[in-house]
């Protein structure tokens, strides 16, 4: 075993390692019609852990190829929504060794659709549905868990109803105001819940719903403005959710001047530019939501 390092100026800090993007697709059987579940798990376990860095004393250290099994040896007894599987997989270590007090779970989840055919939907082919991804991280402190729900990668897009006037002008601003212009983005949100005695699957879709409803019936000011209103309206209906959080990219779509060509663009033909762009991020919470800093921790990409 090496000699233990020290130094006179550093100290180990917070840590947490585990294995990272587990691939996980799981086909039900028990009819002729299969279900499939398509999950990317990552597991990350913290606890007493410093003698693994200080001394490279491995007695404490469950391997990250023993995590990865794991989660297909769960997996054997069914996986349910990516928030129950975590919750299990939260469990599991937190219950299974002393040392470990707690950790983060993350799962990605990928949609797939039946393929149709001339007699309907078949009963064991699939394609890949869009780029949506549906995800969950479990967090947990001790006895204190804290679910965290979320999707990325909505791709959204109204073509009126959307303007963007009155914005601060000085000598650096080039950009003219539109008063009808094309509004898109790609929707990366997650929310907290304060329960988990929760049916996730129906309060994720019913999330998803309310916030395309909100994109596509509220008239835009600005995407910060359409973001704002997205969030009140899930915070309405879902007192289980405690806050929400938006990174939102602004997918700018710039109408092309055919002049040079004799023509005119009556607002039709546009450039759909890819970068640079705008993004906008912001959290809505409820006036009276506790902050849980810790249900948010190493969850990044939000403000």
């Amino acid at each position: 075993m090496p000699d233990n390092t020290t130094s006179d100026i550093a100290v180990l800090g917070e840590n947490q390692y585990g294995k990272a993007e587990v691939r996980l697709v799981r086909i039900e059987r028990e009819t002729p019609r299969h279900e499939i579940t398509d999950f990317n798990v990552s597991s990350q376990l913290r606890g007493d852990l410093d003698a693994i860095h200080t001394d490279g004393d491995n007695a404490h250290c469950v391997a990250t190829d023993s995590q990865k099994n794991t989660v297909y040896s769960l997996a054997r007894d069914g996986v349910g929504t990516p928030e129950e599987f975590a919750l299990r997989l939260g469990e599991h270590f937190t219950s299974s060794y002393d040392w470990i007090s707690g950790g983060r779970w993350e799962i990605e989840k990928y949609s797939w659709v039946r393929i149709p055919t001339g007699t309907g939907e078949h009963d064991h082919s699939f394609v890949r549905s869009g780029t949506e991804v549906r995800t969950a991280v479990v967090q947990r402190d001790g006895d204190d868990v804290f679910v965290v729900a979320g999707l990325q990668d909505l791709t959204v897009l109204k073509s009126t109803a959307s303007e963007f006037v009155g914005f601060t002008r000085d000598k650096y601003t080039t950009l003219a105001e539109a008063t009808d212009r094309i509004l898109a983005t790609d929707v990366k949100a997650r929310w907290r819940y304060t329960r988990t005695d929760l049916d996730f699957d129906a309060v994720f879709d019913d999330v998803r719903r309310l916030m395309l409803e909100q994109f596509a019936t509220q008239h835009s000011y600005a995407l910060q403005q359409t973001l704002y209103q997205m969030g009140i309206a899930v915070l309405e209906a879902h007192p289980e959710i405690a806050e929400i959080k938006f990174s939102m990219p602004n997918k700018h779509h710039f109408l092309v001047d055919l002049s040079p060509f004799g023509q005119d663009n009556p607002n039709v033909v546009f450039f759909a530019a890819d970068r640079p762009y705008g993004l906008i991020e912001a959290t809505v919470h409820r006036r009276d939501a506790t902050p849980e800093p810790r249900a948010w921790a190493s969850v990044t990409g939000f403000c």
